[in-house]
């Protein structure tokens, strides 16, 4: 005998061996074009932003999400010359909320970039300078 009950938000349906050997019944249900729930990319048909995208990563939602709409939107909708230049503070916000959770949002350390990038150009240099020598020497 098949039953349902309800837990809180959750339905939980049990079902018998007899249920499953009758064909199902159900219709499905067309498309709708107009779902703003339907991956239709970033910006959806009315101009609004898809926050479920999945081009944006999940950064909509996590621990900084609303930092991140909030400088994503201030940008989008950004009428400046310099598009997203009155945004800075919303960016500031989500930067610093970031850095709160370097596990989630690793950054590069510019600084060892800088240095990787510098001891580069060092090498290049020398590793010349030390096949001149060694070509002077034989």
């Amino acid at each position: 005998m098949s039953y349902c009950r309800q837990e809180g938000k959750d339905r939980i349906i049990f079902a018998t061996k007899e249920d499953h050997e009758t064909p199902s019944s159900a219709e499905l249900v067309a498309d709708d074009p107009d779902d703003p729930y339907e991956e239709q990319g970033l910006i959806l048909p009315n101009g609004d932003i898809n926050w479920n995208c999945p081009c944006l990563g999940g950064m909509a939602s996590g621990p900084c999400g609303e930092q991140f709409k909030s400088a994503f939107s201030c940008f989008h909708y950004s009428t400046e010359e310099i598009k997203g230049s009155d945004c800075v503070d919303q960016f500031r916000a989500m930067q610093e909320c970031m850095q709160k959770y370097p596990d989630l949002y690793p950054q590069e350390d510019e600084n060892e970039e800088k240095e990787k990038s510098s001891k580069d150009l060092e090498a290049t240099p020398m590793e010349a300078s030390a096949a001149k020598e060694k070509k002077v020497s034989s």
